[in-house]
């Protein structure tokens, strides 16, 4: 008789499609232009795609190491809970909350608006043209948070699968397209000589990998469903390598495509690259390509929107901040204040920058995070800190590799772009700051007027959004860390739990996978 929780999991073709469908996405019809600008070749462009699917298939095998080590939900930020460095995961939580999140969901905004705007060939002077995309982007994301308010699963659903279908068919109608004209119609121009006017500044060349890099975003997702994945040592490394080299055989078909059709001046030239590719093309049914786009963009915003407001409530559920933003309605399970939280920090972000400058923030801060969060897996792997016994475990060189890549990059950035990398630093900084002066238990938490004034404000904005938005805040229960590496705590690292302070069983309270 089968054993029916295994036939439940996942195999190797679920476990590729899930991560072909997670990353494939809004982010090829938002970052070309800016990968084109940074680096002005075509040929140069299409090594920044392939570098960007070799670096996130290295991140990926990366990350699955690291999550099949240390079983706890919560990503980057369990993860350096569990190394106990708490004062970074604090800092780096400040990042995901108020840059990571935000910025994403501005971007995926006002690209939406820009599509928009574009299909209908609405024309207005610039200022009018600012605020009537900010307007347009907003109203859309309310309308969202609305939907995810009342969590109205049956449409948000069938919006999913109307969302998949236009990003299936945009991305092939971009690709059988582009290679008509190149085939059949020898359209070659753009293609002679295809690195000519390169720029290979190590600046400019990193901003483009980052732009590259984000259209790739979600390559570790597979680290957050491990226990769902059938025999997951084999199935795991091989549908990374399939699922990766698709979408990055998906990606460069589709710039081959886009630099058939257009010049590097037609690109750089439009906000809208897809658009320009269909006006160029289609002819009278051009108009099919901003509609499919608009669709897959709504689909990526709630998307978006739905990891972010439960990564707020998640981190509000374990303490970390005002215990008022982990409220649930109980009739739907919908994170209502977190969502109106992540909103609002969205729209403030989108006035930041324009979609290029607010990629370059979301990179910096990703990519400092996985540095810190491949030190602790070389951490742990070189001084042999006790381990799940069922990790999968990777040759030492990839996370080493991994970690060189992340750090140069991070670097890079910093001495090309201070200005971009310097939001991502002051927001750490304050991070830890506030760590310092408001969490640690040295400092103000030591007195007790302290903690007592900030647990009575602490209890009566819970209590105001529990009247105002029908919600019941959530506490995570205390938990063994050693149940994260599967009993595997040796009796050096046990610590007797009166000697565990206040802020790290606060701290300590990562959920497991």
């Amino acid at each position: 008789m089968p054993d029916d929780s295994r036939s439940q999991k996942m195999g190797l073709l679920g476990a590729i499609s899930y991560i072909v469908g997670n990353i494939v996405g809004s982010g090829i019809f938002i970052t070309p232009t800016s990968i084109i600008s940074n680096v002005n070749s075509v040929g140069l462009s299409l090594v920044i795609w392939i570098l960007a699917a070799l670096i996130s298939m290295l991140g990926s095998f990366c990350y699955v190491e690291l999550g099949t080590s240390i079983r706890l939900s919560g990503g980057d930020f369990a993860y350096l809970c569990f190394m106990k460095w708490y004062p970074v995961a604090f800092a780096f939580m400040c990042i995901g909350c108020t840059i990571n999140y935000p910025a994403t969901l501005a971007v995926q905004a006002q690209t939406f608006a820009e599509y928009v705007f574009r299909g209908a060939g609405v024309e207005l002077d610039e200022t009018s043209e600012f605020w009537a995309k900010k307007l347009l982007g907003f109203s859309l994301i309310m309308i969202l948070m609305f939907m995810n308010f009342f969590s109205l699963k049956t449409f948000v659903q069938r919006f999913s699968i109307l969302a998949s279908i236009a990003k299936i068919a945009a991305t092939l109608l971009i690709i059988i397209t582009g290679f008509y004209f190149l085939i059949f119609k020898d359209w070659t121009q753009n293609l002679n000589a295809p690195f000519a006017h390169s720029v290979w500044k190590p600046g400019p060349f990193v901003t483009a990998l980052f732009a590259g890099l984000f259209s790739y975003d979600g390559w570790d997702i597979l680290n957050f469903g491990a226990e769902e994945i059938d025999n997951p040592k084999r199935t795991m490394p091989l549908s990374i390598v399939i699922g990766m080299t698709c979408i990055g055989v998906i990606y460069v078909a589709v710039n081959i495509a886009y630099s058939v059709v257009l010049s590097i001046p037609e690109m750089l030239s439009s906000d809208a690259v897809a658009i320009a590719f269909a006006q160029k093309t289609l002819g009278p049914a051009a108009f099919v390509m901003p509609v499919m786009v608009a669709i897959l963009l709504i689909g990526s915003l709630n998307s978006t929107m739905f990891s972010a407001s439960r990564y707020l409530q998640a981190v509000s559920r374990q303490g970390h901040i005002p215990s008022a933003i982990s409220g649930i309605a109980p009739n739907c399970d919908s994170p209502r204040v977190a969502l109106l939280v992540h909103i609002l920090i969205s729209m403030a972000v989108s006035f930041m920058g324009d979609p290029d400058k607010l990629i370059n923030y979301v990179a910096f801060a990703q990519w400092s995070q996985r540095a810190f969060t491949m030190s602790a897996l070389l951490y742990l792997r070189f001084r042999g800190r006790p381990r799940h016994p069922d990790r999968i475990q990777l040759p030492i060189i990839m996370p080493i590799i991994f970690f060189f890549v992340c750090t140069s990059m991070v670097v890079i950035s910093i001495i090309d772009d201070f200005k971009s990398s310097a939001v991502g630093l002051g927001i750490l900084l304050g991070g830890l700051i506030i760590f310092i002066i408001f969490v640690w238990d040295r400092a103000l938490p030591s007195f007790e007027g302290y903690r007592n004034v900030t647990k009575s404000i602490n209890e009566e904005s819970t209590k105001f959004m529990q009247i105002i938005f029908n919600v019941i805040p959530e506490r995570v229960g205390d938990e063994e860390m050693k149940n994260a590496i599967g009993g595997a705590e040796s009796e050096s690292e046990k610590v007797p739990t009166d000697k565990i302070s206040p802020l790290e069983n606060g701290l300590n309270k990562c959920t497991r996978m």
